[in-house]
């Protein structure tokens, strides 16, 4: 199984931290890349193509495409991905119904994404959302099958982890 994922504490950290680990991968190691697309992925695109076109990054000499995933548009879109996980996290006060019933959930913006989240848990007082610990508390209790479901990106990310176990 891989080890925990480790948070990079801004885009740029983590890409740095990625190619690190990478230059220095020991034998049993497969560094992988997992960051927020932050806008809409072309069709087109590779996870490294929309890399180098919104950030300009250049995928590491050592990289190959099965380095590199995206949460389109962001990690908090897997969240809406599984809204009973989000039910019995926070609780009764949270507002299911708050969620749309968006046919293409990677499609819809960062801010549109935030602003559910804000709406949904907004009665929730203390356990409202916030990017940060309660993030990852929450993207730990959601549904890895439902994720997979509604957002292609992810899909291919938890194929690749299932099929390297």
């Amino acid at each position: 199984m891989p080890r925990p994922p480790i948070r990079g504490k801004g885009r740029i950290n983590t890409f740095d931290l990625f190619c690190t680990a990478l230059k220095n991968q020991k034998k049993d190691e497969l560094p992988l890349l997992l960051v927020d697309s932050e806008e809409p992925v072309a069709s087109s695109h590779t996870a490294w193509q929309h890399l180098k076109a919104r950030d300009n990054w250049d995928k590491p000499a050592k990289a190959g495409d099965e380095h590199a995933y995206l949460m389109a548009q962001v990690m908090e879109t897997w969240l809406l991905a599984d809204p009973e996980a989000l039910q019995a996290y926070f609780g009764s006060k949270f507002k299911v119904n708050k969620i749309p019933a968006w046919i293409d959930l990677e499609s819809q913006s960062k801010e549109k994404i935030f602003d559910v989240l804000e709406k949904t848990t907004a009665a929730c007082g203390e356990k409202s959302y916030s990017k940060g610990k309660v993030s990852f508390e929450v993207l730990s209790a959601v549904g890895p099958k439902k994720v997979a479901e509604k957002c292609p990106n992810a899909a291919r990310f938890l194929l690749f982890l299932a099929n390297n176990k």
